[in-house]
């Protein structure tokens, strides 16, 4: 793979795509009307704009690296299908808009989240958040980034947290698979409120994952998401000096459909709670 060498500069490329894409999204919003929603399943929402994003994304990764493969959620390329990648297969995997609910409700936050996904490791994670136009971004072994080029542009390097579980905030998403999920996050709930620092729940799974790496959650936790929700920010968060592992605990997360991602102090804590919830 002699053309992904320079994985700082694919990442940055990778960022200016984002931003395309997000200016895009950010002028479809100013004239959007609810009657362009689609329902893909119950509580599941679509758009025109997810699917123009989309191919806008696929378009310019293309060009940018010809010979990777897709998996993308709303399916404009369908070169790889979720779950199907090969050890020596380079794929992009793309959310054009990680929380289309909240896009609908003009309720921020959300994203476009752009990962690039070789077997099982991720090489490349940029997620760009639209309405506080903050650019996240990590390449392997290069570290976990933020950019904002709104007002004064700035360029941080991004660390967890060191906060203790009694004193952490946590993020608990309610993904759609609400029949399946509902009695673990009751026993989420329940078990946690009141004994950390608190509960919150932003719509986001790529931006809860970015705020875990900037040291502004200190954990997040979600099943039954797609690879296109987490696979940018997973990367972020390691990078940035974070832990990420599935429900079971297992590193090996990035063909799952669960996500645990914290600042690595409360991984335990978490993992255990989850554990004993589930059984």
């Amino acid at each position: 793979m002699e053309k992904m060498i320079d994985l700082e500069k694919y990442t940055l490329s990778v960022c200016e795509i984002a931003r395309r894409a997000g200016a895009y999204i950010r002028e479809e919003r100013r004239k959007f009307s609810l009657e362009s929603v689609e329902r893909k399943h119950a509580h599941d929402y679509v758009s025109y704009v997810d699917k123009g994003s989309e191919k806008l994304i696929v378009n310019a990764l293309r060009e940018l690296l010809p010979e990777a493969g897709f998996i993308t959620e709303e399916g404009t390329a369908k070169e790889v299908k979720s779950g199907e990648v090969k050890s020596e297969k380079v794929c992009w995997v793309v959310d054009p808009l990680d929380g289309t609910t909240n896009f609908i409700h003009q309720y921020a936050p959300y994203a476009v989240s752009i990962a690039l996904l070789q077997g099982k490791t991720v090489l490349i994670g940029v997620v760009y958040e639209i309405c506080a136009d903050e650019c996240f971004y990590a390449w392997q072994g290069g570290g976990a980034h933020l950019e904002v080029k709104s007002g004064e542009v700035k360029n941080e390097r991004l660390r967890v947290s060191k906060q203790k579980i009694q004193d952490a905030l946590l993020c608990l998403q309610l993904p759609y698979n609400s029949d399946a999920y509902k009695p673990v996050i009751k026993g989420l709930i329940d078990q946690l409120y009141g004994n950390v620092g608190s509960i919150r729940a932003c719509g986001s799974a790529a931006m809860a994952l970015c705020q875990v790496a900037a040291g502004r959650l200190d954990g997040y936790a979600e099943q039954y998401i797609g690879q296109w929700d987490y696979m940018a920010g997973s990367l972020i968060v390691m990078e940035a000096g974070g832990k990420v592992t599935d429900y079971a605990g297992s590193e090996d997360f990035t063909q799952g459909n669960s996500v645990v991602a914290t600042n690595g102090i409360i991984q335990a804590n978490l993992l255990e709670t989850i554990e004993k919830v589930k059984k």
